[in-house]
């Protein structure tokens, strides 16, 4: 059976995680059929958790418009451009053994603190690239961003297939990453500015215009937000959104909201068509994705030439 055939045979089932996966896809192909601009949220340690060729991918078929994406994600998806390595099946005993041997765990992802080195070195000399040769000393994140992706050359990259593509990323907690933290170390040496208020005006534009418009939101938090909250001045709500996450609503936090709260808001359109699959993203959204490239083959908006 193929990716497609699993799919439409849970949708058979109609119900339970099965049939709401199988939703989430009818979903997405209507998105990428109706030309709808398709807001990407990536929370979570999706890169370590082996989502980075799914993304990238996404990217090249023009299934997404616009990325939100914390910045531990970018952060590995460069130390994987830098060929740092990551292990898996580590034997240990204890985290403290990890400690140790000088290993840090994602939970069943283990890198190696050399890497950590190998980062710092190799973060400082793109940041000079990009900023310093060109005497930039104010610049917003998705703007960096975008200079990094049109200097790596992994055809693997989210940044780079992003940058290639026309796909602005957007980091809103960029600080809140060892990324943002090797940027600060360069700030220390060099003029540097970063704007994080440009990109939120960026972004509160492109969903203003969007009509139709699309949310795909991988896990919650940040990233979540950052997209919902940029329809709060627009004409309306998203038309389309689809939600994988396995946060539950009644602690009231917003990785388990639902999407009907976001109606409340006008974050989501009454008439939108919405799905939620509690589920672990890294099974589901291949899936998904899986199914949607299968449908609808060369009719894929390919490197993002919508737009």
């Amino acid at each position: 059976m193929s990716a497609g055939d699993i799919v439409r045979e849970l949708g058979r089932s109609g119900v339970f995680g099965a049939g709401r996966t199988s939703k989430a896809a009818g979903v997405l192909q209507k998105m990428i059929e109706s030309d709808a601009t398709v807001f990407l949220g990536l929370a979570g340690a999706m890169v370590p958790g082996g989502m980075r060729r799914v993304v990238a991918e996404m990217i090249r078929d023009g299934m997404v418009d616009v990325l939100v994406s914390t910045g531990a994600n970018v952060t590995h998806d460069l130390m994987c451009c830098f060929g740092i390595a990551r292990w898996r099946d580590l034997p240990y005993s204890s985290d403290a053994q990890l400690r140790e041997r000088g290993v840090s765990r994602i939970l069943d992802a283990f890198i190696d603190e050399k890497g950590f080195t190998t980062f710092e070195k190799r973060t400082t000399g793109l940041l000079e690239s990009c900023l310093g040769s060109k005497g930039i000393s104010r610049i917003s994140p998705s703007e960096l961003l975008l200079e990094m992706g049109l200097r790596i050359e992994d055809q693997s990259s989210i940044i780079h297939n992003a940058a290639k593509a026309g796909v602005p990323i957007f980091i809103p907690a960029f600080t809140d990453s060892i990324l943002g933290m090797q940027t600060y170390f360069y700030s220390q040496t060099h003029p540097l500015i970063l704007d994080v208020l440009k990109d939120l005006g960026r972004i509160i534009d492109l969903a203003y215009k969007a009509d139709p418009s699309g949310a795909v939101l991988i896990g919650g938090g940040v990233p979540k937000n950052f997209i919902f909250q940029s329809k709060l001045v627009a004409p309306k709500g998203f038309d389309f959104s689809i939600q994988i996450t396995t946060d539950r609503p009644e602690p009231g936090g917003l990785s388990g909201a639902t999407l009907d709260e976001a109606i409340s808001w006008g974050k989501v359109d009454p008439g939108a068509q919405t799905v939620t699959v509690y589920g672990d993203a890294t099974i589901v959204l291949p899936l998904i994705v899986a199914a949607v490239r299968e449908r609808l083959g060369a009719r894929l908006p390919r490197r993002g030439t919508r737009r």
